[in-house]
């Protein structure tokens, strides 16, 4: 396995580029410098190595010589190049490119005086900054672990031989451009992970740690204006910060954002901060701005901007501090929401230079306990969000960023938790622009020690001597974000359980910042947090918060319906209690996306890796890593279409008659923005309808009734009655002609098997032959079934145009078990249904029998037992197949039994076969991606088609897939049908391509319809089925898609299920809820139709 060349998708790479930096290196291979050759001590002397102990090993040492943090802001010459917010235009010039780069095995090999002038790097690799040299071919490759340490644990300690070490230089001339007035000059890291030291021109600039917070230099002494400048930066792999870095996500090492060299004049801004106060009738608003200059007597001139660029209100100060506040009284300014993310721009001039900065009113409190903006209430609708991309780990791409949350707005999440740090600037730049509330976090998680000790808190989080490292993050994240309106709370931080330094980092940050609320999901009891936080509790623990008497502080879901694989499950769930209680804020899905990184295979095949796949020796979480809503490539999976489901705007409550009752969940729109429309739904029936008027002014949180007009007043069997709302063409702040929610109401029920039996035409009773041990049934149009009096299942299938080609590959069989899903895995009934045996069940028939009624329908009962190996527990089986001239009805009926070595659960009740010369599926029921029992809300009925080649979404880790849930009938077919089916996906664009439905004939079912098998559920409900390309054991058996794909087979394994087990969120939650499980302390009676 290898790493794709890093060349690959080299335009989505490059961050930034620049032509104001000269790299003269010569490309070398990478690799680990040589250690340079000792001198000798000399006799009698004692050689102490090192000579003190490392900034990176000390934990009085956080940073040498930085300046103190400050908010995120490019200072520009002119107020016009201020507000075009192009930093290229801004006095700063960017050093990211292409650095030298050496490697070494530790800081104390290698090139240890590579900073002194004149020291020869001709021969040294080139590396992207920003970007992590793990992902471009250097040292050991990228480790995840979820929680454990990958070094030995002795903290502030880390192993000094065992800490690659990064060295990097570039040289650049100071652009003539940000010469003019200059007095300052600063050298600004955005991101470097773990820790590094900086030299310019030979001279020691300084030190920090700290990966994902800032850290800015005064190089005013050691920059040349007019000749060449050399910057070194050594970058080490692990320091003492480390401990408080194990957040869930790959290790991966260097400069991974940018660096800046910024101008500064002689009168600057130090640095400002924006306060917005909104009245006690969230009218009128204050805006508080306080700046700080780097010398006092100074004329600060403000001015206020509206959207449109309009002045709304300007002022000039004379400062006699270098502190100074200044006020504007606004009247009834445009309020900032998520949903209204209105944004007007402030400019600060003062001297010859121009700062620019958005501003939002908006105002974030508790009224009754109750988390409200703007004084009403709201409810979170978000995600965890790590910094991800497949090809550059957590160097992201802008255009891959913006990506992100343009997805998310189109899935109506309203949130975003910056889970375990804070995240690239351009986030919240986005953010406050876009319309998204954002919990800020600190860089600080020490989960590693919960293994190792019953008092993990004692090793940083209680340890007085940890005080200031915990307090400096708390610091840098509010210096840097404080004047964003889309933070509305900041973050102490994640898992690192919990002690009196997260009482320092709350202080420090209200005296800072005391507009905002503190979260942190450690503090059980929320002693120092401003609400309480738990992640992963079931929907019953949850409602038991929110229905405690007296409660003063609201709660929030920080991590909930853990989306590993196929699930998450019952995630309505949650949602409708989130709007049910005041005192619950909604919640952060976990998470976002996978982390895989993009690998090669020996044969060059590119597949998403994950924990182990680069160093499978040392240790590591697996999978856990891929447990995102969308995959490696951030490409939306099944579990973010049923999220987005779940938090639509717009739900139905009930309908009666004309009438339908919708609630409208918007925290702050009415729904005057948008349109509806209804449509019947019916089995190869589409009627479109008319709009619906949507009473004017409804507000957020109420509910309204619509009144269809025209409406037909008798409909068929099994219509559904479907409304779709989308965003109007005088919509402001949703995207026109963007669907925001539908829903579908049954309006009438299915046919049941017995009403469907009656509607069957009449024909010749069925003919009988009996032929190599086969018991040969003919029905009605030819159609041929088989069954072997050997083994009593049904192995014979032919349609009339070819009545001697068998379309069975695999018997009939009566079948329990699905391949295992992460949450199968990870939860209680995965490991429950292997132990048992689930997957090695064998059908063992004892008796089969068979007759002819009078009416001279042919009667087939195989009595069998369905038993694994080794263990006692069995299911006694009798099957009865009545053959009549229009179908084969198939019933069973069937007993567990086996007292404790019985499963509590089965994944499947179903039958399983296999069928050559599948190529499409048709289908009635949800569709047209995958569901299940709880999770299908996303999925609308309707009638459907796929190819059958494409049935099954491609999880990174292969598990169960493709199931097709709610179905009233399934047709498996050699090539489309004549109804009207919504084709899907490239099915539709495949649909008139003849060389791949024909292999020289006409179709291998009837005449040219194309029809294999029709299987027919009735009413039953909960009735799915699937067709695969792949057996159980080899999904269960593959850790990779491609290694999956190896075990293709040439014909379909086809399950049709009466009963199919839930998802859940085992893998790191509640397993399947109840209401969901396919107990086994039951009798089971079903039937279906074959045709």
């Amino acid at each position: 396995m290898s790493l794709p060349d890093p060349s690959f998708e080299k335009s989505n790479l490059v961050i930034r580029s620049t032509s104001d930096i000269h790299v003269d290196l010569s490309l070398a291979s990478p690799g680990l410098a040589p250690d340079p050759q000792p001198s000798t001590p000399r006799m009698g002397e004692t050689e102490v190595h090192p000579a003190r102990l490392p900034d990176w090993s000390n934990l009085e040492v956080i940073h040498r010589n930085t300046l103190p943090p400050r908010s995120h802001f490019h200072v520009y010459n002119s107020e016009e190049d201020a507000l075009s917010g192009d930093v290229a235009r801004s006095r700063a010039a960017l050093l990211s490119g292409n650095w030298g780069f050496e490697l070494t095995t530790g800081p104390f090999k290698g090139s240890r005086n590579f900073y002194e002038p004149g020291f020869d790097t001709s021969g040294w690799a080139l590396i992207k900054v920003p970007g992590m040299w793990q992902l471009q071919g250097h040292g050991k490759g990228p480790q995840y672990t979820n929680v454990d340490f990958p070094f030995p644990v002795n903290p502030p300690h880390v192993p000094y031989d065992d800490n690659e070490c990064g060295r990097y230089v570039t040289t650049f001339a100071v652009p003539a451009a940000l010469k003019d007035g200059a007095d300052q000059w600063r050298l600004r890291f955005e991101g470097v992970d773990a820790a590094f030291t900086v030299w310019l021109n030979g001279k020691e600039v300084g030190y920090s740690q700290g990966s994902r917070n800032p850290s800015e230099f005064d190089v005013s002494a050691f920059l040349a204006l007019d000749s060449e400048n050399t910057l070194c930066v050594e970058v080490y792999q692990r320091c003492d910060g480390s401990y408080i870095e194990d957040q869930d996500q790959w290790w991966l090492s260097g400069i991974f954002r940018d660096v800046w060299l910024h101008s500064f004049t002689g009168s600057r801004f130090e640095d400002f901060h924006v306060q917005t106060l909104l009245d006690d009738d969230y009218v009128d608003a204050s805006l508080w701005v306080n700046v700080t200059l780097n010398e006092a007597g100074e004329t600060i001139t403000s001015k206020l901007l509206d959207g449109e660029k309009s002045v709304v209100a300007s002022n000039s100060h004379a400062t006699l501090d270098r502190s100074s506040t200044f006020e504007y009284r606004i009247e009834n300014p445009h309020k900032w929401t998520a949903e209204t993310p209105y944004l007007y721009t402030l400019v600060l001039s003062v001297g010859s230079i121009h700062v620019a900065q958005k501003v939002g009113f908006r105002r974030a409190e508790l009224i009754d306990g109750v988390f409200c903006v703007n004084g009403s209430p709201i409810k979170i609708r978000g995600v965890n969000r790590h910094e991800h991309n497949t090809y550059s780990g957590r160097t992201v791409p802008y255009g891959s960023l913006k990506w992100d949350l343009e997805l998310m707005a189109s899935f109506q999440i309203n949130a975003i938790r910056t889970s375990h740090y804070i995240n690239d600037t351009r986030l919240y730049d986005l953010a406050d622009e876009m319309g998204f509330w954002v919990l800020d976090e600190a860089d600080l998680e020490c989960h590693g020690f919960e293994p190792i000790s019953s008092n993990p808190a004692s090793f940083t989080s209680d340890n007085p001597k940890w005080r200031k490292a915990y307090v400096d993050r708390a610091v840098q994240m509010v210096m840097r974000d404080k004047n964003h309106p889309s933070i509305i709370l900041w973050s102490l931080g994640n898992e690192a359980f919990y002690g009196r330094n997260h009482q320092a980092m709350y202080d420090a940050i209200k005296k800072i910042d005391d507009t905002r609320l503190i979260h942190y999901e450690g503090d059980k009891q929320a002693q120092t947090a401003d609400i309480f936080s738990r992640m992963y509790t079931s929907v019953d623990d949850m409602i038991k918060y929110a229905e405690e008497k007296d409660w003063e502080k609201p709660f929030v879901m920080c991590e909930f319906a853990h989306a590993m694989g196929n699930g998450p499950g019952a995630i309505q769930e949650y949602i409708e209690a989130f709007y049910k209680y005041p005192r619950l804020m909604g919640g952060f899905v976990w998470e976002w996306a996978n982390h895989g990184l993009a690998a090669k295979t020996e044969g060059g095949e590119e597949y998403m890796a994950y924990g182990g796949d680069f160093q499978p020796f040392e240790p590591n979480d697996g999978n856990f890593v891929m447990d995102g809503l969308c995959n490696s490539r951030h490409f939306g999976g099944p579990g973010l279409d049923e999220y987005g489901k779940a938090i639509e705007p717009v739900q139905v409550l009930e309908t009666r008659g004309n009438d339908i009752t919708i609630v409208n969940r918007y925290d702050f729109l009415t729904l005057d923005h948008l349109e509806c429309h209804w449509e019947l739904i019916a089995d190869r029936q589409q009627i479109i309808g008319h709009r619906v008027l949507i009473p004017q002014g409804v507000r957020p949180h109420t509910e309204a009734v619509l009144t269809l007009g025209f409406f037909p007043t008798t409909a068929s069997a099994d219509t559904w009655l479907q409304l779709e709302f989308t965003a109007s063409e005088e919509s402001r702040w949703v995207p026109a002609g963007r669907v925001v929610a539908r829903c579908q109401i049954q309006l009438t029920p299915a046919r049941s098997l017995a009403m469907l039996k009656t509607l069957a035409a009449p024909g010749q009773p069925p003919r009988v032959e009996r032929k190599d041990g086969v018991f040969l049934v003919t029905i009605a149009q030819g159609t041929k079934f088989g069954f072997d009096t050997g083994t009593g299942t049904l192995s014979w299938l032919s349609r009339a145009a070819r009545p001697n080609q068998n379309l069975i590959t695999e018997p009939f069989v009566l079948d329990f078990y699905r391949a295992l899903t992460d949450n199968d895995r990870g939860g209680r009934f995965g490991p429950e249904w292997r132990a048992a045996r689930l997957h090695q069940t064998r059908n063992h028939f004892s008796q089969m029998s068979t007759s002819v009624a009078d009416n001279g329908d042919v009667v087939v009962v195989v009595r069998s037992r369905v038993a694994p190996p080794v263990l006692a527990w069995a299911v006694e089986a009798e099957t009865t197949y009545t053959l009549t001239p229009a179908h084969c009805s198939v019933r069973v009926r069937a007993r567990p039994s086996g007292g404790e070595a019985l499963p509590s659960t089965f994944a499947r009740f179903g039958l399983t076969f296999g069928m050559r010369n599948l190529r499409i599926v048709e289908w009635f029921g949800r569709g047209p991606g995958e569901s299940y029992a709880d999770r299908k809300q996303a999925q609308l009925v309707n009638t459907w088609g796929q190819l059958a080649g494409m049935m099954c979404y491609e999880y990174e880790f292969p598990q169960e897939s493709g199931n097709r849930t709610d179905v009233r009938w399934v047709e498996l077919r050699s090539q489309w049908g004549g109804g009207s089916a919504v084709r899907t996906g490239r099915a539709a664009a495949a649909a008139d391509d003849d060389d791949l439905f024909h292999d020289g004939h006409s179709g291998d079912g009837d005449g040219d319809s194309g029809l294999l098998l029709r299987a027919r559920f009735g009413d039953h409900a909960g009735a799915s089925f699937a067709a695969s390309k792949y057996a159980t054991r080899d999904v269960d058996a593959s850790a990779h898609p491609h290694e999956l794909r190896r075990h293709r087979r040439h014909d379909s394994l086809v399950r049709l299920d009466w009963f199919h087990h839930g998802l859940g969120t085992g893998s790191c939650g509640p397993a399947t809820l109840p209401a969901y499980q396919l107990r086994t302390d039951r009798e089971f009676d079903v039937e279906l139709l074959l045709d």
